[in-house]
């Protein structure tokens, strides 16, 4: 029975040893956990396909946030994702609770775990959880089985056939529940934080930083390219999870982003989308209304109507506002 280091003994060790596939079936799951995990495989130089099946969506649906994670997991076209990585979701009913990760050396099965850990950074960082090593040569014939049940993440039908819902809405609804409690006893139970989008030292948006990132170098980086520089106040808090921890963040618009604190210290003095840097400078350039790659003003965020991001912790999750 394992107990402790659930991390690498599950997910990490037996790929060390030589297995280089692991299929898995959870209840519930998260894309950051895939992501990072994926990441982290990655960066030991170990190779593995991962095959994932969520099992609790015909009663209780997926987020969002983590179905546009799964996807972009799956579609993508960087090194540390590309061809390693699938994900299916159980849509008829009775749902499957069950928790079961089979690592495999070709085509035969090296280890198989069972036990309570659900595939999310919670169960494997934060929870007290357990799993066991199982001899039983059924296994396959069990996914197989329950298999028939699913249907991949990135098929268009995926859609109608399991509940997602709207994480922005969701966030909204708390954080308007929050301040209605903070109105009334003065605790506020919801931590958020400003970040401001200009250098506080210049009063400008950098030149050749943040947002204008991909203008560095004359102009020879996809000028996209962006991140979010954070306040001393908050990279120096443990109000984002530190590199190179993933993070899943909403929008009030209902986009989603997997993020990373990179840059300047161990720990990361700022917020980046691993999968590509241009990510979020694509974002905030169709937010304030300019063409794709523009070189943005801070007179470009008072027409806007803000200079700032609001993040708000939420579980496991952070809601952005950028709304005027």
């Amino acid at each position: 029975m394992i107990y402790t280091d659930l991390y690498n003994e599950v997910l990490i060790k037996p790929c060390v040893e030589g297995a280089d596939s692991l299929k898995i079936l959870s209840g519930y799951a998260t894309s950051t956990m895939a992501s990072d995990h994926l990441g982290d495989l990655h960066e030991k130089k170990l190779n593995a396909h991962i095959s994932l099946l969520v099992g609790m969506c015909p009663s209780d649906g997926l987020s969002l946030s983590n179905h546009n994670g799964f996807q972009s997991i799956v579609n993508s076209q960087v090194d540390d994702f590309k061809n390693r990585f699938s994900c299916s979701y159980i849509y008829k009913a009775p749902s499957i609770h069950g928790k079961l990760y089979i690592w495999y050396k070709g085509k035969q099965l090296y280890k198989a775990f069972i036990g309570s850990a659900n595939y999310t950074q919670n169960a494997f960082y934060h929870q007290r959880e357990l799993l066991a090593e199982v001899h039983d040569e059924n296994l396959l014939d069990y996914l197989l089985l329950i298999d028939r049940d699913s249907i991949f993440c990135n098929l268009p039908e995926a859609e109608s056939l399991i509940t997602i819902h709207n994480d922005a809405n969701y966030y909204r609804r708390h954080i308007h529940e929050d301040q209605q409690i903070e109105t009334a006893d003065t605790d506020t139970k919801i931590e958020h934080v400003r970040v401001p989008l200009y250098s506080t030292k210049t009063g400008e948006v950098q030149n050749h930083a943040g947002l204008n990132w991909g203008h560095r170098d004359n102009y020879k980086r996809e000028p996209n390219q962006a991140y979010i520089q954070l306040p001393p106040s908050v990279y120096k808090s443990d109000f984002f999870p530190v590199a190179p921890q993933c993070f899943n963040v909403v929008t009030d618009d209902n986009k989603s982003f997997l993020c990373r604190r990179a840059e300047k210290s161990e720990e990361g003095q700022t917020i980046h989308t691993p999968q590509n840097n241009s990510f979020l400078g694509e974002y905030f350039r169709n937010r304030l209304g300019l063409a794709n790659g523009a070189f943005v003003t801070r007179q470009d965020l008072k027409r806007y109507g803000r200079e700032n991001v609001e993040f708000y912790k939420i579980g496991d999750e952070y809601y952005m506002d950028f709304s005027v």
